[in-house]
């Protein structure tokens, strides 16, 4: 029997996906989320669950540039010093004529895109390793920032951000809707455009994909590009939610960003994996981190407890390295 049967190929379908990486992350937030309720009364309710998804679209919205970066071969350890510099950059670029903060907006946007285009120039042209390139970007931007901002916070008078920030449309956080929106525009990007089918190829194996015409040195400086921008965005939200910035503001989302890339069955050697899963890898991770704050953990088996779970997720990381 074919798997063209009417009767077979659904059922092979439905096992591939609750066989899936996204598919058992989801039902592992379903799980946490059970166990905690049960565990700590309030945990599961509304307002809670949504607070979790505000924190979530934070991690999120960072993991965006990630998931494509990773799935064409690649890493970018720059993203918590973009998104410090877009949070701490914004008040400082703005101008007194602009009343709605627009303008801060956009050259903040395009400043983060142009620093993620710079990593990938790096990686394209001068053949770095996006490791030491993207590393080097950031020690770069936050000797840059102290040099600006010193250690002083910079708070926010942008309208635009405090909306953002503060606005809940029907009972949902702004950044939540901006996720979702992004969410799919990511989703489109890499599963429904050539662009997406080039990501794609470029990480599975570059030599071949670049002997089959695809431009290997756009697609990556590309795809850097759009990591620059989803941290700029991302930057942008934690200054309206926070309401100032300061320097190290972006620095718990870097690791956040490749667990969450992770843990959502993209493969870190690159070439497989979809932003589907990186999803409900973003909220289990702010799940799994209001659980250690609620409990009381101290800062330093906080640190512990989220640095065993990034190298289980290493470990899995590697079995899949030996399959391939």
């Amino acid at each position: 029997m074919s798997l063209s049967d009417p009767v077979r190929f659904p059922r092979v379908r439905a096992r591939a996906i609750l066989g899936s990486r996204p598919f058992l992350t989801v039902l592992l937030v379903a799980a946490v989320w059970i166990a905690a309720s049960f565990a700590k009364p309030g945990f599961g309710a509304f307002g809670h669950l949504r607070y979790l998804f505000e924190l979530g679209a934070v991690v999120g919205l960072v993991a965006i540039g990630q998931t494509f970066v990773v799935i064409a071969g690649g890493i970018d350890l720059s993203v918590g010093a973009i998104i410090t510099v877009s949070a701490v950059g914004a008040p400082l670029v703005a101008i007194p004529g602009d009343g709605s903060g627009a303008f801060a907006i956009l050259a903040i946007l395009a400043a983060a895109t142009a620093i993620g285009f710079l990593n990938g120039l790096g990686v394209a042209l001068l053949r770095a390793h996006p490791m030491i390139m993207t590393l080097a970007m950031a020690t770069f931007l936050q000797g840059l920032l102290i040099l600006i901002a010193g250690g002083s916070a910079v708070s926010a008078q942008n309208p635009l951000l405090e909306w953002l920030g503060d606005a809940r449309p029907g009972g949902v956080p702004a950044g939540v809707i901006v996720w979702i929106f992004a969410s799919a525009l990511a989703l489109a990007a890499l599963h429904a455009t050539p662009f997406g089918a080039r990501v794609f190829a470029l990480g599975a194996n570059p030599l071949a994909s670049t002997l089959s015409g695809i431009d290997a040195r756009a697609t990556t400086i590309a795809v850097y590009a759009i990591s620059g921008f989803a941290s700029g965005v991302t930057g942008l939200l934690l200054l309206g939610m926070n309401g100032q910035g300061y320097v190290g503001i972006g620095d718990p989302y870097l690791l956040s960003s490749i667990a969450a890339v992770v843990l959502g069955g993209t493969s870190i050697l690159g070439g497989a994996g979809t932003y589907a899963g990186t999803i409900p890898g973003a909220i289990l991770l702010v799940t799994i981190t209001a659980l250690i704050t609620v409990v009381n953990a101290s800062p330093g088996w906080r640190s512990i407890l989220f640095g065993a779970l990034v190298l289980a997720l290493l470990l899995l990381s590697g079995r899949e390295a030996r399959r391939r």
